[in-house]
């Protein structure tokens, strides 16, 4: 329907559901549905807000109106920087609304990461949250091409000295009369709906993890496709919620968002990921979308919990033995309903899905390998996540698993719309309408990523079985080939490594090297609980990751990942580092993967020494 209308108001139930082809259609479902809060968020002070779908519409029209008046035309760039929260969806919806493209930017990134991107994509106009993000980046705006900034938060007073133009978001809607009526506008309607699938929507810049990061151009058309695939997949209850709170600069939230509120959802906005416990408990989500990472602390959390005295550790560990009996019929959408299972979910499984809200309708993880380890302790206590796959070259999801089809240690089946196949060296190539037109100023690297039939190298090493279920490896650049010419996947084996609750991350590194070693992360609040149970001090990270306690206790976590590799690809020894790795200290991309390079370069001392006696030594 590009050429949606919200002259005349329609039940929520029809107008979600109606055709679309481009974001704007989306936008346009969700301003004629009538409904009430459909965006909602906590402020600083506790109290919930919410807007209406009408008055969502009438922000969004006038954003895009002020964006015209500073020259913004279609084809411009425009940028976000900001934390999750409803002023974000309301920016991207009106540089969408008026033909202009969205560049969203992690808020974690330096000033000078930021300011290349600013200046690649060329954008005019930058919308962040805080004054000290403006702040932190004034300094090198002179290298981009910004004219005006607009800050959510309310306006500082010392802006006038440090920033360029600027404008207050509130002060723009606070300005706007029309915007208190409920009277649709029939020009911007229309200009609205003049959005055509091919024409690009954003410009999603990717975490760079091996090197520079690249602007990946998706169109209206390419999102759309993906939504439409993934949404037969995602099975909603009648009056879906979800939490946005992974970064909307990844294009992993930000589809499921679009989704979602296709979808008919209510959506709350979590601008801080310490919040997103309680705000669970108080806006009950049908549905969670996360990253293994999450799913790992949250699982830490509870056992850490569990152990909190030696009855709840029994009940617990018994909890588990009969979940993980039953865990084949949750993963296949399953209740069971043997009575020692019924047992184990009122003592044990019913409280860890209250922690999630006690509503959630569908688990759903991406963006880094889930681990089938990690993958089933979920199942066994009632859970099913369903793993899903892909890049934000694709717009993004390649493949998932859902209810009734969920096949654990896979990614799932690709969408209906995604055709797949290997390439010679066991590389996932992949065609459809969801897959990206290219790299933003970089025809090059758009070149290497095709071949003349069109199929993307998603970079990918993978597997598909005889049911269509896609494996995924490794990354084609990351593996590791040791100096007896063995070629080694890493991702698997940190994967194993990170299952321990003591581990928050671990890297592997061997590349060229007779052996391999691995520096391990530890999870500090789950270290530091074990550590005071054995009477060791906590006081000095150092110390503590030295203790040989400690060590003696890693050392197992090694031994159990090491059990049925085979011997080249087994870790010979290990670093115990006294740092948890996080994307403000540089080690994580935002999207919470390894930066093996950094880390690599962070800690050469120490890998050097693990490495001092390779020449003599009999490991490998």
């Amino acid at each position: 329907m590009s050429g949606a209308s919200v002259e005349q108001s329609a039940s929520s139930e029809s107008a979600h559901r109606l055709a679309i082809a481009t974001l704007n259609d989306i936008f346009l479902c969700l301003a004629r549905s009538g409904r009430e809060g459909v965006m909602q968020w906590e402020d600083v002070f506790g109290v919930w807000h919410s807007l209406s779908a009408a008055q969502v519409y009438g922000h969004v029209r006038t954003i895009g109106r002020a964006l015209q008046s500073w020259g913004i035309q279609r084809g411009d760039r425009v940028a976000i920087l900001s934390e999750n929260r409803w002023e974000w969806a309301v920016a991207d919806f009106a540089i969408l609304a008026i033909g202009a493209i969205v560049v969203p930017i992690y808020p974690t990134l330096t000033a000078e990461q930021t300011a290349a991107q600013l200046a690649d994509s060329g954008s005019r106009v930058l919308f962040t949250s805080t004054f000290a993000h403006a702040r932190s980046i004034a300094a090198v705006l002179q290298t981009t091409a910004i004219e005006r900034i607009v800050l959510f938060d309310a306006v500082d007073a010392h802006a006038d000295d440090l920033l360029r133009d600027w404008t207050g978001f509130a002060t723009l809607l606070d300005s706007d009369d029309t915007i208190r009526d409920a009277a649709w506008d029939a020009a911007f309607d229309a200009e609205v709906s003049l959005a055509k699938p091919e024409e690009l929507a954003t410009l999603v810049y990717t975490s760079g993890t091996t090197g520079e990061s690249k602007g990946a151009m998706l169109t209206h058309g390419n999102i759309v496709a993906n939504v439409l695939a993934a949404l037969p997949r995602i099975q909603t209850p009648a009056s879906p919620r979800c939490i946005s709170y992974l970064p909307l600069p990844h294009i992993f939230e930000r589809m499921f968002d679009y989704l979602l509120v296709y979808c008919g959802c209510q959506v709350a906005y979590c601008s801080q990921m310490d919040k997103l416990p309680a705000m669970m408990l108080r806006f009950r989500p049908t549905e969670f979308i996360g990253v293994p990472r999450v799913y790992e602390k949250i699982r830490a959390g509870i056992e850490q919990k569990s152990s909190a005295s030696p009855l709840k550790a029994r009940i617990f560990r018994w909890a588990l033995s009969v979940g993980a009996r039953h865990r084949e019929a949750v993963l296949a959408g399953k209740t069971p309903t043997a009575i020692d299972w019924r047992l184990a979910d009122r003592l044990v499984f019913g409280k860890v899905r209250a922690a999630f809200g006690g509503c959630v309708n569908n688990f759903v993880s991406g963006g880094a390998p889930l681990g089938t380890e990690t993958g089933y302790w979920f199942a066994s206590v009632g859970i099913a996540i369903h793993e899903g796959y892909g890049l934000t070259e694709t717009s993004p999801v390649i493949s998932v698993n859902y209810s009734g089809a969920c096949r654990m240690g896979t990614v799932g089946k690709p969408l209906e719309n995604v055709e797949c196949r290997l390439a010679a060296d066991g590389e996932l190539l992949v065609r459809g309408p969801s897959v990206f037109k290219g790299y933003w100023n970089k025809p090059e690297a758009t070149r290497e990523c095709f071949d003349a039939d069109g199929w993307f190298a998603t970079g990918d090493i993978a597997s598909i079985d005889a049911d269509g279920y896609i494996s995924i490896t490794d990354r084609k650049k990351e593996l590791l080939k040791t100096s007896g010419g063995k070629l080694i996947a890493p991702q698997p084996i940190e994967t194993r490594l990170k299952s321990d609750p003591l581990v928050a991350n671990a890297a592997l590194l061997g590349d060229k090297h007779k052996y391999l070693v691995a520096l391990l992360s530890p999870n500090f609040a789950a270290l530091c609980a074990w550590a005071a149970g054995q009477g060791i001090d906590t006081s000095d990270r150092a110390s503590l990751v030295a203790h040989p306690r400690v060590v003696a206790n890693y050392e197992r976590i090694v031994a159990e990942a090491n059990h049925s590799l085979a011997s080249f690809e087994s870790v010979k020894r290990f670093l115990i580092v006294p740092d948890e790795w996080s994307q403000e200290t540089g080690e994580l991309t935002p999207s919470l993967k390894l930066k093996r390079r950094v880390i690599s370069a962070r800690y050469a001392e120490q890998i050097a020494r693990l490495y001092s006696d390779e020449a003599t030594s009999h490991a490998g």
